[in-house]
């Protein structure tokens, strides 16, 4: 899909560098890509690593030995 964008050319200039991605299509989708990911384990972190409204989880218990 195209879309016109105005982009920050210093900005541009340093992810290139940094990236070492030349190809300035391929640089906005790598930049895309990474900020879902960040987002997406911001949002996980957020949890807390607890489910609200999660019940219980029957255990099973160990054999006596």
């Amino acid at each position: 899909m195209r879309t016109t964008v105005n982009l920050d050319e210093e900005l541009l200039s340093e992810a290139e560098r940094v990236s070492g991605i030349k190809e300035r299509a391929t640089l906005v989708n790598e930049g895309i890509k990474a900020l879902i990911e960040r987002e997406s384990a911001r949002r996980l972190a957020r949890l807390g690593g607890s489910q609200p409204g999660l019940e219980p989880i029957r255990r099973r218990q160990s054999e006596p030995t």
